[in-house]
């Protein structure tokens, strides 16, 4: 009888698929007969899953590699390839550093990457698809099921083309027998990487339920293939608006004269979900601190439109496991490590005061005298307190300590060792702050170093909301994108905007969503990476003043090593690299490399 194989179809090698486990105690799926697996709701449920299982780059962009060791230092990267915090953690010291100009042509490293992994997945979600309407299994179920499949599928074509612009769009199941012409596949243009995404939500949304039951959380509905839609037609949108144009035959580059075209397909969507009035900006906390906690924190919110589940178990690489809490947690945790994204004080500045003035700091006044954080960052967005960490931050009843040098009773600095009993460092990162975002108090990091219970957001709709505020704005519309950004803002708890522009809506764009995996792709589609990237960032220290207590405050310029070169225009998109070439000769390399 046939089996099941796995083809990757730019290496050329036939993989038998297999399943580790299925509900029903079965056959290993890489055993199975055709009949037996097409024919079995469960089996193919299973299969499904096992999809859902590979998708790792839900998890905050986290790419599972092939060395399993890597899987669980993934999910952090992105934040360090942004202007929002560098690598504290030393065995990742060089993956921050490609922002400044490592990426060349042999690729990232294995950073952020989802070519190999996504045409494996590509590959399995066509022979579903192809495979499920003609199984005899109940048609509605199959349906939805088949519309799940298109989904991801989709999801996984734009994952690949706001890295490398336009890729060979695969939609039937290839077999290793295929004449060269259909295994060795052409890259589309970026172009048509971002309508065929399109297409394909506009095909599978009807077919996907309004509202997910409690037994299905997880899966996707209408609204999260809408917001799939809201957000890829914006990047294109923004490529289209700020990119230079078709490129190498159209696969980097959009037309400018289609940038409103696909505003109003990210408008469209958006409102669509808007008006549906099926979610809500989380409101529920008095507290406007933790009520933003608490939109990271309580599962299946108003706010949550679709999520990565955890179960706070931990996983093998390749399960569902989150090491988030592990690694992102103040130090010390069980490793006396911790703090793992150094958040840099151009972030923690980029908070406004409630009142609206920037939350800029004078940095000449701040390093004078001594100070209490509370007079230092009063009157700071709630939102700076609810997803940065730094000292005197309240963490399982007691305050942090981020000092880094002790003032003895005579004025001088202590760098090493102790006086009277207090390390002259703490513990915790040279930056000065951490991330709090999805931390959850509760986990113990002593006995649980992988699981986490914590489900990461895919798409919720405080994102909508600016989606829909940009595309608002690109189409002419200022007073709806006014009060898009307006509605975070209120719940925010700081003083509304009168007025808005395109700057505005990205500055909140940056606050609302900081360490959820969009910023550096933010700077990527409105090419502005290469003055925001290649610039020199800064820290804080805290010295404590051993007489008062209080803190001397030093600014740390150049924390990455000094100013960095413009290099960015080419990394606008990563390259194909000749290892991907060699096994297809149909590619085209990228723009710079």
């Amino acid at each position: 009888m046939k089996k099941i194989y796995i083809l990757l179809s730019f290496t050329l090698f036939a993989a038998l698929f297999s399943c580790t486990k299925n509900v029903l105690d079965k056959k290993p799926l890489g055993v199975m007969s055709d009949a037996v697996v097409w024919d079995d709701q469960s089996l193919i449920d299973a299969f499904l899953t096992q999809v859902y299982t590979e998708m790792s780059i839900w998890d905050n962009e986290m790419y599972m590699p092939g060395n399993s060791s890597q899987y669980w230092f993934m999910m952090y990267f992105i934040n360090h390839m942004s202007d929002e915090a560098k690598a504290n953690a030393t065995w990742s010291g060089n993956a921050y550093r490609l922002k400044f100009g490592n990426i060349n042509e042999t690729g990232t490293g294995g950073l952020l990457e989802w070519w190999e992994r996504a045409y494996v997945t590509i590959r399995r979600l066509n022979e579903f698809i192809e495979r499920v309407p003609n199984s005899p299994v109940d048609a509605d179920w199959a349906k939805k099921r088949v519309a799940e499949a298109r989904f991801i599928r989709a999801f996984n074509y734009f994952s690949m083309a706001k890295r490398y612009g336009g890729v060979p769009v695969i939609t039937r199941a290839q077999a290793i027998s295929d004449p060269p012409e259909e295994l060795f596949v052409k890259r589309n243009t970026e172009k048509e990487v971002y309508d065929f995404v399109i297409s394909e939500i506009d095909a599978c949304t009807s077919d996907l339920p309004e509202v997910i039951a409690a037994a299905d959380y997880g899966r996707p509905s209408k609204y999260a293939a809408l917001a799939l839609k809201s957000r890829a037609a914006l990047y294109a949108a923004s490529i289209a608006a700020f990119g230079s144009g078709p490129q190498n035959g159209g696969v980097v580059g959009i037309e400018s004269s289609l940038k409103n075209e696909y505003y109003q397909k990210s408008y469209d969507a958006s409102k669509e979900i808007i008006n549906s009035t099926k979610y809500a900006l989380y409101n529920s906390d008095a507290n406007k601190v933790t009520n933003f906690r608490n939109v990271f924190m309580k599962e299946q919110n108003s706010e949550a439109i679709f999520v990565r589940t955890h179960d706070d178990l931990p996983k093998d690489p390749g399960g569902n496991g989150s090491n988030y809490d592990f690694y992102q947690t103040p130090a010390p945790n069980a490793w006396g490590a911790g703090n793992i994204d150094g958040v840099y004080l151009e972030m923690a500045e980029a908070f406004e005061y409630v009142d609206g003035a920037p939350g800029t700091l004078n940095r000449a006044a701040i390093q004078q005298g001594l100070w209490t954080t509370q007079d230092l960052w009063k009157n700071k967005d709630p939102r700076f307190y609810a997803t940065i960490y730094t000292y005197n931050t309240m963490w399982k009843g007691a305050p942090l300590d981020f000092h880094q040098g002790v003032l003895d009773a005579n004025g001088t600095l202590v760098l090493t060792g102790s006086y009277q009993g207090i390390l002259a460092r703490a513990l915790n990162g040279e930056t000065g702050f951490g991330v709090l975002k999805y931390l959850d108090e509760t986990k113990d990091n002593n006995t649980n170093l992988y699981g986490s219970k914590t489900d990461w957001i895919v798409f919720r709709y405080a994102e909508i909301l600016l989606n829909y505020a940009e595309a608002a704005f690109a189409l002419g519309k200022p007073a709806e994108a006014l009060d898009a950004i307006n509605q975070l803002r209120s719940r925010a708890g700081i003083a509304l905007l009168t007025s808005v522009d395109l700057n505005k809506i990205k500055h909140e764009r940056k606050v609302e969503l900081a360490f959820e995996g969009h910023r550096y792709w933010d700077l990527r589609r409105w090419r502005t990476a290469v003055t925001d990237l290649t610039r020199s960032f800064s820290g804080l220290q805290y010295i404590l003043d051993y007489n008062t207590r209080k803190l001397k405050l030093q600014v740390i310029n150049g924390i990455d090593g000094g100013a960095m070169p413009a290099f960015f225009e080419k990394n606008y998109y990563f390259p194909i690299t000749p290892a991907r070439r060699a096994n297809n000769p149909s590619l085209v390399e990228n723009p710079g490399y």
